[in-house]
């Protein structure tokens, strides 16, 4: 399981002309879900994307978590961050969970 995580001013996610997910301040993340992941690694996860100090304090130093500020978190499954790319010029998806489990 891996993240790729964006501090935001605000974030949202549009499925045609719907609306599926908006915050404000907070953490947008893309999610790749692997074969074989376990619910344990997706709660590590999420410990660690809550904990991640990349929030400006009062003196203005990166020193506050998602956590602390109370931001919004907006996940959005993306797949291709599962690719297998060692070999060749055409990435391999097979490690990527189905998209019922992503």
């Amino acid at each position: 399981m891996i993240a790729l995580i964006q501090r935001v001013r605000e974030a949202r996610v549009m499925v045609g002309e719907e609306l599926t997910g908006a915050i404000g301040e907070g953490i947008f993340a893309l999610v790749g879900v692997e074969r074989g992941d376990t619910e344990a690694q997706a709660e590590r996860l999420l410990e660690r994307v809550l904990g991640y100090r990349i929030f400006e304090d009062d003196a203005g130093r990166m020193n506050l978590s998602l956590a602390e500020t109370g931001g919004g978190l907006l996940l959005v499954p993306q797949f291709t961050l599962a690719a297998d790319t060692r070999k060749g010029m055409r990435p391999s998806f097979t490690p990527a969970a189905p998209p019922g489990e992503g």
